[in-house]
């Protein structure tokens, strides 16, 4: 233990983390930067940010403030101690409606607050697009704004007062009229007024550099507006009085297509005249589907409020009639306007990827010009970013002159390092020559503070440095941000990472190949750490369980690229940091859809594990429940399931059962089927019934291991359901060599059936999940051996299992990249709604007409999506919406010893809450065994998958 961290550990109460974890996970944040910090520090309250500087300011140690980590331009990141506020520091401390006040401390995410106001009819202001993970600190120090800045303003426009230790441990309130203001602040102020009154650009998003002209007499000499945007390079905010706004109770959406985005970036300061709360602009580059948009290649998202929706749609028709437009639409409906903002908030991850998939990044993230010079800019930008070679496409605060985008830098060589330096420069000139601000948002950090001099000229700069010296002599507090900045092109966060492609057992076929490039997807703008409800996403169900960075797809991604970096996690593959930060990850799949840039942990997960126990010993529920469809189908092979059932009955048996193979003890076993799915297939006569047309379609039904053995009556639902439906149902070969199989139109199934029993196929799901990648490729292989008669013809397969759908969708592509058949297999997955759909678009269903309830499974969410399971519920009559989330059971994670408890917790996100609300007589859908497992283990709930809903429903209209 070193001296820092022990007098650290001796004078605060709070957490101190010089572990490697902890470490780097605050390596960066969503900048182009990278700092590894000495330590972390989480303090309880302001006495230990208070002990916390006193020890550092001894040793002259840098101490950097950190909220969600969310910045864009490397201010939250350090190399000496880091304080987290959002672990103990986060709490509102009190909401005042009648004054429309709040008092806050600075680790309180946004949408906290947001939450209390609302059912006062308030709200706080500025709402950036990461207003779900960022704190209300952060705000503070980077005088953030959002899409509602040209009704609302900047956080600066909504500070009070505001609490905060210097370096040297003074405690200031900061206020208007001189109120906190260090010693010689005033002095430096009255000593240079002109400058002030006349060398600050008169603009709404005016971010940059330190401001100063906010202590000027006229303004009230405001030292806690002065304060706002200064990075945590002039002191630590421990408490924060913040103004409310009144939240119009109605609101209206306006969209408005244009034919490309200059006509709407000129078209959005004429819409400032009529009051409204937003005008937001993007391009048709950033959208990956234009479905419910109004036509046109650029829109402004302009946002209207009022008493009533009347009111406020009349005023979004205002608008609509106001503005030359190719296309309009008016959104009063708040899920529709909820649906088109998220196009909007994922625009910063989205952007982060061009059409061609090739990697953009942040640098030139929020320049701000005036709203009137917008378009006149973004010309001269774009004719900048063609001299130089660069893509990128500009979105954002149109209203208020304010951009974002992320340009196809190339920050790996050494060449393109150069010209990202040389664009910097330019394109700063640029954004002065039209009468801009550098940062119209997110603050200046390393990425633009270099070029501070070309905007404000060396006198001004001078003048921050005086004004940084009089609050922080020591210069202690996050020295090289704002004044004495770093290099802009030094620090970057992929300098450290192998040039060369790492070897590796899946393809990444959206990265080339490239493992590196699949980790530098995370580039940290945190929608994994939302706290706020998710709806019908899913990510991250750890985090949200733990609330600790470590278990967010984030954090674990900033591991693996530490890992890859080899600085700070020095062992590689067997790095137990890595181990443990994706022990607790679920595999769930939901960043692969609700990441903005798709990141996938869950197969990196797999990736990992994969290495990290190559040639060792795995954890024993690796082999229990990661080979689970070897011991189920030897279990059905000597038809043993009834002494298994009543084995699982003796608790002494279990329990030792459960603990040699890594069970967790709160789990019960699941019974298996004492006929398993495809016995009762054949003692059918493995043929189609009666029901199904002569003339229908041929469908495969895949046997999955959990509906062969552990819920075969979902596979004999499903039967009954697609042969009502006309369809005629086989299943895959069970030998490899020649059989026939009809080509869809043939009246006969049989040629799918062999005589003698063989193989089983297998999508190779548990081996996956727990990393057995050889064995998994050597499973995925075999069925494709099998499946080779199917895969001749046009039939589809249909998988009723979500997971295992989705692992022949993405998994067995993805693991045998080098197969062709892969690829083909994965095109003809179908799920039971969608072989309905697409194969007997004519039939109709039973009427069920019950409320339904339950969760859409993860891995269908993620990868398989549930349009055609809606419309299909819709044409039952199964009304109401599932819910988002994970069941947390998800396979063999939830049956592992040690992960009960979160697999719990994850339950009681959404799942259980929502069935427990559910009406009387609902229906509980869960087409997943892992869902329908957790329910009944932690809930006493039968759920029920679509097919046997369905099926039921069939069998009462026959009757």
């Amino acid at each position: 233990m070193t001296d820092l961290e022990a007098a650290l550990r001796r004078a605060v109460r709070g957490e101190v983390g010089f572990d490697t974890t902890s470490r780097a996970l605050t390596t960066m944040d969503a900048s182009n930067y990278r700092r590894v910090p000495l330590g972390v520090v989480a303090p309880r309250d302001a006495d230990d940010v208070a002990a916390v500087l006193e020890v550092c300011r001894e040793r002259e140690v840098p101490v950097v403030a950190r909220g969600g980590g969310t910045s864009i331009a490397g201010q939250a990141t350090g190399t000496g101690v880091v304080l987290d506020f959002t672990r103990h520091m986060n709490r509102l401390v009190a909401l005042d409606p009648q004054a429309r006040t709040a008092v806050v401390q600075p680790g309180l995410v946004l949408d906290r607050l947001q939450d209390a106001a609302a059912p006062h009819g308030l709200r706080f202001g500025p709402d950036p697009s990461t207003h779900g993970r960022c704190t209300l600190g952060g705000m503070i120090g980077n005088n953030s704004c959002g899409s509602h800045s040209v009704a609302w303003g900047t956080t600066a426009d909504s500070v009070r007062e505001l609490s905060v230790l210097t370096a040297r441990g003074r405690r200031l309130r900061l206020g208007q009229e001189w109120a906190g203001a260090p010693e010689g602040l005033r002095d430096l102020v009255d000593g240079d007024l002109a400058r002030l009154r006349t060398g600050f650009p008169d603009l709404p998003r005016r971010i940059s550099g330190y401001a100063l002209d906010a202590l000027l007499p006229e303004r009230g000499a405001d030292v806690a507006r002065s304060f706002c945007g200064s990075e945590g390079t002039l002191g630590v905010l421990t408490e924060a009085v913040v103004g409310l706004v009144e939240s119009p109770r109605a609101r209206a959406l306006a969209v408005l297509g244009y034919a490309d985005e200059a006509g709407a970036a000129e078209a959005a300061a004429g819409l400032l005249p009529l009051g409204p709360l937003t005008v937001e602009g993007m391009a048709v580059d950033l959208v990956p589907s234009t479905e419910g948009l109004p036509r046109g290649g650029a829109w402004l998202f302009v946002e209207t409020g009022g008493d009533t929706e009347a009111e406020a749609r009349a005023r979004a028709e205002a608008v609509v009639r106001a503005a030359d437009v190719v296309d309009a639409l008016v959104v009063t409906d708040p899920g529709g306007q909820r649906a088109l903002w998220r196009i909007r908030e994922d625009a910063s991850g989205t952007a982060t990827r061009m059409p061609d998939g090739s990697e953009a990044w942040p640098g030139w993230e929020d320049c701000a010009v005036p709203p009137a010079r917008l378009g006149g800019y973004l010309r001269d930008f774009r004719s900048l970013m063609s001299a130089h070679g660069l893509r990128g496409t500009p979105y954002g605060h149109f209203g208020d002159g304010c951009i974002h985008v992320r340009i196809d830098f190339d920050l790996l060589s050494d060449a393109g390092v150069a010209r990202f330096r040389r664009f910097s420069e330019e394109l700063a000139d640029v954004v002065v020559a039209h009468g801009g601000s550098l940062s119209g948002e997110h603050g200046d950090g390393q990425a633009r503070a270099e070029l501070l001099p070309r905007m404000y000229g060396a006198e001004t700069v001078a003048l921050f440095e005086r004004a940084k010296a009089l609050w922080d002599p020591d210069d202690l507090l996050n020295p090289g941000m704002l004044v004495r900045p770093a290099p802009l092109d030094t620090n970057l966060r992929f300098a450290v990472l192998p040039r060369e492609p790492v070897d590796v057992a899946f393809g990444y076929p959206s990265d080339g190949g490239d493992f590196s490039a699949a980790v530098r997807r995370c580039v940290g703008v945190a929608k994994c750490r939302t706290t706020s409800a998710p709806g019908a996403g899913v990510m991250c169900p750890s985090f949200r369980a733990t609330g600790e960075e470590e278990h967010s797809t984030r954090g674990r991604a900033h591991l693996l690229h530490e890992m890859l970096a080899g600085e700070l996690v020095t062992d590689s593959w067997r790095s137990t940091e890595v181990r443990d930060a994706l022990d607790l990850c679920l595999s769930c799949k939901g960043c692969r859809s609700d990441c903005p840039v798709g990141v996938d942990m869950a197969t990196y997960k797999a990736e990992f594990l994969h290495h990290h126990y190559a040639g060792r010993r795995r954890p024993a529920a690796h082999y229990a429940m990661g080979w689970l469809p070897v011991w189920l189908r030897w279990a059905a092979r000597v038809r043993a399931a009834p002494v298994v059932n009543a084995l699982a009955s003796v608790r002494p048996l279990t329990a030792v059962a459960k603990r040699l193979g890594g069970i967790a003890g709160q789990r019960e076993v699941p019974r298996l089927a004492r006929e398993p799915f495809s016995r009762w297939w054949r003692r059918r006569g493995g043929r189609p019934a009666a029901g199904g047309g002569p003339g229908g379609d041929l469908v495969v039904l895949w046997p999955d291991t959990f509906t062969e053995h552990l819920s075969p009556s979902v596979g004999r639902a499903a039967v009954r359901v697609l042969e009502a439906a006309g369809l005629r149902v086989a299943l895959p070969p069970t030998l490899r060599g020649r059989a026939v199989v009809g080509d869809g139109t043939s009246r006969s199934a049989l040629a799918l059936l062999t005589a003698r029993r063989g193989g089983r196929v297998c999508c190779g799901l548990t081996y996956v999940s727990t990393g057995q990648l050889d064995r998994a490729r050597a499973v995925m292989r075999r069925t494709l051996d099998l499946m080779a008669p199917v895969l001749e013809t046009s039939a589809p397969v249909v998988v009723l299992e979500p997971s295992c759908a989705a692992a022949l969708r993405t998994d067995l592509p993805e693991l045998l990249h080098d197969d062709p058949r892969a690829v083909r297999l994965a095109a003809r997955v179908l799920t039971f709604a969608e072989a309905l759909e697409r194969h007997a678009p004519h039939w109709t269903p039973p009427a069920v007409n019950l409320p339904a309830v339950g969760q859409t499974h993860c891995h269908q969410h993620a990868v398989l999506g549930d349009a055609a399971d809606r419309r299909l519920r819709a044409s039952a009559g199964l009304t109401g919406e599932l819910s988002g989330g994970c069941c947390g059971l998800a396979g063999n994670f939830g049956f592992e010893d040690g992960h009960y408890e979160v697999s719990a917790a994850c339950a009681e996100d959404q799942l259980l809450p929502a069935v427990r609300e559910a009406p009387d007589g609902a229906v509980v859908l869960a087409d997943g065994f892992s869902c329908r497992t957790q329910l009944e283990q932690l809930a006493g709930v039968r759920g029920r998958h679509l097919a046997e809903v369905l099926a039921e429903g069939l069998a009462e209209g026959v009757e």
